[in-house]
């Protein structure tokens, strides 16, 4: 009698322990980011035929089956897109919801929200975007430069598109516009009126679009033969109460400057209130400028003259990136992955000509 022997199945390699291997294992495995993984398994035209290969033969080695979010790119089903948010400015966000909803109208997608502070607990906020099965996730400032949370994003294979950074963080889109040249305008433009103090409030620190205002200004200084004076130059934090700390730094010293260029609204706004609190006349004894041009510049009096940066068609470009990176829509050729957008400076009555103030008498 004929005896048959069961061969044990063939064990698959599995990740952690035995867990159902996740796009992060099969990149690893084949060498790539998992979001070039993600672009093999949607059949996108620009990956390298060998890189392809890999990337195939790691999707067999570990059995790996995507998760609803990735079956989704395929165009199937409603599309869901993440919203992680931790702006101060409560002027920016108001815009760039209103971006972010009118699109999501538009183009029948569903937008998840969550909030969450920048370096603190970013990614206990993000889990439950993954969980969701999220098919993309928008991060506007300051959380489009969070490392932490990029990487996060990209070992799920959930591509994610950075609103206002120059950093080009792993695989991720990106929206901006040219802070560096913004910056530059709005000073040259102070400086045309005939201001040589003018005082500088820097935004987040860890921000790259901060550091890009501050040498745009820095940069109009040198160009007009103006040495930089480090001590017109107080540190912010984008949010209202920075910008009364920094504001009276600079208005509580003796040889105060004649205007003051903030790196957002918020900022500005509230070296205008300062001003006022030390009697000074907006824009007779000191001129104000922001930037961004949220609600907030023209909520105030005087209204602020600052850069307008289209934060709602900014918004508006990133759901529209994500829907046609879920879709494929795009030939390779034909997307931009990182988009920059125009600027332009409004001119309001927040600033003016200094004063010439008359000589102090001598007794």
């Amino acid at each position: 009698m004929e005896q048959r022997v069961k061969r044990p199945a063939r064990k698959t390699r599995r990740s952690r322990a035995g867990n159902a291997p996740t796009i992060g294992d099969v990149a690893r495995l084949a060498g790539v980011s998992p979001m070039t993984v993600s672009r093999v398994m949607n059949g996108e035209t620009n990956v390298r035929p060998a890189t392809r290969d890999s990337v195939k033969a790691a999707i067999t080695e570990l059995n790996y089956l995507p998760n609803a979010a990735a079956r989704s790119l395929a165009g199937a089903g409603q599309i869901k897109i993440g919203l992680l948010y931790g702006n101060p400015s409560e002027g920016f966000m108001s815009r760039f919801f209103l971006g972010i909803l009118e699109q999501a109208a538009r183009s029948d997608v569903q937008i998840v929200v969550e909030q969450c502070e920048f370096g603190a607990g970013e990614l206990s906020a993000a889990e439950p975007l993954v969980r969701g099965s999220v098919n993309g996730v928008i991060l506007p400032p300051p959380l489009c430069e969070s490392k932490e949370l990029l990487d996060y994003f990209e070992a799920h294979g959930i591509p994610t598109v950075a609103v206002a950074t120059a950093s080009n963080e792993n695989d991720s889109l990106s929206v901006r516009i040219d802070d560096h040249e913004a910056a530059r305008a709005l000073t040259r433009h102070i400086l045309s009126l005939g201001h040589r103090k003018i005082g500088f409030i820097v935004g987040n620190p860890n921000l790259s679009a901060s550091a890009l205002r501050y040498e745009g200004y820095r940069d109009a200084l040198t160009e007009a033969g103006i040495a930089l004076d480090d001590s017109l130059v107080v540190q912010g934090y984008f949010s209202y109460r920075s910008g009364l700390d920094a504001a009276e730094q600079l208005l509580g010293r003796p040889d105060r400057p004649s205007a003051i260029f903030s790196s957002n609204d918020d900022m500005a706004a509230a070296a205008v209130a300062v001003a006022h609190r030390h009697g000074l006349d907006v824009p007779g004894d000191l001129t104000v400028c922001g930037f961004d041009d949220t609600v907030l510049a023209t909520a105030i009096w005087p209204e602020l003259t600052t850069i307008h940066q289209p934060i709602t068609d900014m918004a508006r470009a990133a759901v529209d990136m994500l829907v046609a990176t879920v879709r494929h829509q795009h030939g390779a050729d034909a997307f931009e992955p990182h988009r920059r957008f125009d600027y332009t400076l409004i001119r309001r009555q927040s600033d003016a000509a200094p004063r010439v103030r008359p000589r102090t008498p001598t007794s």
